[in-house]
């Protein structure tokens, strides 16, 4: 039973957005790994911008500047 969870910023990712990757993920696991798509689980956890950190700084604040 494979478990794939995707972190994602919480910056407005649809609901179809979010359903598509689900659908894609659970499909390339079949295909590649011939994993039941039945018994697979796709987790999406949103993060928020302040909450996740690149190179000693918040996301946040990197976007702020333009980086």
């Amino acid at each position: 039973m494979p478990y794939v969870n995707i972190k994602i910023t919480r910056e407005g990712a649809t609901a179809e957005q979010k359903a598509e990757l689900i659908a894609g993920v659970t499909q390339l696991l079949q295909q590649v790994l011939n994993k039941n798509p039945a018994t697979t689980v796709v987790v999406i956890d949103e993060v928020d911008t302040d909450n996740w950190g690149i190179g000693g700084e918040s996301v946040t604040v990197r976007r702020a500047r333009g980086s």
